[in-house]
């Protein structure tokens, strides 16, 4: 939300707006984590629990215009789909932004990066759209359950043996050292960011030869 908001009310020369990139890239970062998390961690958070099938979906909603109150352990359908296809977008923001600011050709991905962009917005709402319908149907915080795992009415074979704290703190710490990496080799003055021996320029100045006076988008 950071990256989207600053891209629609920042003007492409400001300072400001490296920092759109540099919101672009922790959330690139984070979502490779909950990628790896999706095969080494708890039974529901795996991608192999995720209910993908076309049928399935289409019985979700079924259920839903019908008021049926099928639960799910895990995600549901319509939940499965929204995770991985917000993964996907994250990951398409992250390469093209990429792309856009180690090259000389930034203009072949800008469509591309706004197109995904467009697209991860629109999941991420119909996502929180999904929660609240969830909430009122059911008479459930489900959002409580993306932080502990715990689901109300969840069979007991169901259920997870642990809520990993351990895995929580790692990752929470993974972040923060990504953060103080940034900070500490982010050029403020010349808007460039050297990260693991690639330099990205965040920004270009275009109109005089001096630098850190405007910049373009990512």
């Amino acid at each position: 939300m950071t990256a989207f908001i600053i891209a629609q009310t920042v003007e492409d020369d400001s300072a400001i707006f490296t920092l759109h990139m540099l919101a672009g890239l922790m959330l690139t970062f984070v979502v490779l984590l909950r990628i790896v998390w999706g095969f080494v961690g708890s039974k529901h958070a795996k991608f192999i629990d995720f209910s993908l099938h076309p049928k399935s979906v289409f019985a979700y909603f079924r259920g839903i215009l019908s008021g049926s109150k099928e639960r799910w352990a895990g995600h549901n359908p319509a939940s499965s789909w929204a995770a991985l296809l917000m993964m996907l977008f994250a990951l398409g923001l992250g390469l093209t932004g990429f792309l856009m600011t180690s090259g000389p050709n930034k203009e072949n991905f800008e469509d591309i990066h706004e197109l995904l962009s467009n697209g991860f917005i629109i999941v991420a709402v119909l996502h929180v759209a999904g929660v609240v319908l969830h909430t009122l149907r059911h008479k459930e915080m489900i959002g409580l359950s993306m932080i502990d795992g715990k689901k109300n009415d969840v069979p007991t074979s169901e259920e997870i043996t642990s809520s990993h704290p351990a895995a929580g703190v790692l990752f929470l710490g993974l972040v923060i050292a990504l953060s103080v990496y940034i900070y500490k080799n982010y050029d403020r003055q010349n808007q460039t960011l050297q990260l693991f021996n690639t330099q990205l320029k965040l920004g270009e100045n275009e109109a005089s030869g001096h630098g850190g006076d405007s910049d373009d988008d990512d």
